[in-house]
């Protein structure tokens, strides 16, 4: 059973690092020059992972157990967002991130 609370962490990180790729494509400016940014198609593709160790979670947990855990993507959001874009990590955020693994303990109890 571990094995898929395992997953599911490997799951949000994928989808954490997918956002900072596309995130990376974004800053090109307009829709062309994102379509011909290797960065779109790194990003997308490890979403479609994300997406199928999703389905693949599902199939032996709850959907009311690992929806909600989806939410740690934002703890790693936050750490990648901090780490590799320097961005500043405010007291909201820091509650916030709190609160979301207490609701994830809450949750897989």
């Amino acid at each position: 059973m571990i094995i898929y609370y395992i997953i599911i962490l490997i799951m949000t990180l994928a989808g954490a690092f997918a956002s900072l790729f596309l995130k990376k494509a974004s800053s090109k400016g307009n829709i062309i020059s994102m379509l011909k940014d290797k960065n779109i198609y790194i990003g997308g593709s490890i979403y479609v992972i994300a997406a199928l160790l999703n389905i693949y979670v599902l199939k032996y947990l709850e959907y009311s157990t690992v929806l909600p855990l989806t939410a740690i993507t934002y703890i790693w959001t936050m750490i990648i967002s901090y780490k590799i874009l320097k961005e500043k990590i405010t007291n909201k955020k820091k509650i916030g991130v709190i609160l979301i693994i207490l609701g994830a303990i809450v949750i897989s109890i």
